[in-house]
């Protein structure tokens, strides 16, 4: 997977490309699509992932199936954490 980092709108300080793209190839990732309508817009997906170092990530992104856009990364909240933790365990 390919991921377009040009004029992000969001701090790559803060979470870096290296971890977003570590939490998208966590094998235990949990990808959703959102219910809504987007019109004319790219649908926008949620990626729920563990980086390398363990770090929980919270992604929005777009993709064309090549390309990955990521639109905000942020540390997954408790919810959010609790929520990946109980979709793993129904897989397991």
């Amino acid at each position: 997977m390919e991921f377009d980092w040009l004029d992000v709108s969001f701090d790559l300080s803060k979470v870096t490309p290296k971890e977003i793209e570590e939490s998208f190839e966590d094998p235990f990732a949990v990808r959703l699509l959102p219910d809504g309508s987007y019109g004319d817009e790219d649908a926008r997906y949620i990626c729920l992932g563990r980086s390398v170092g363990s770090r929980p990530l919270f992604s929005v992104f777009w993709t064309d199936g090549k390309r990955y856009r990521v639109i905000v990364s942020r540390d997954m909240t408790k919810e959010e954490e609790n929520f990946y933790e109980r979709r793993n365990a129904q897989n397991a």
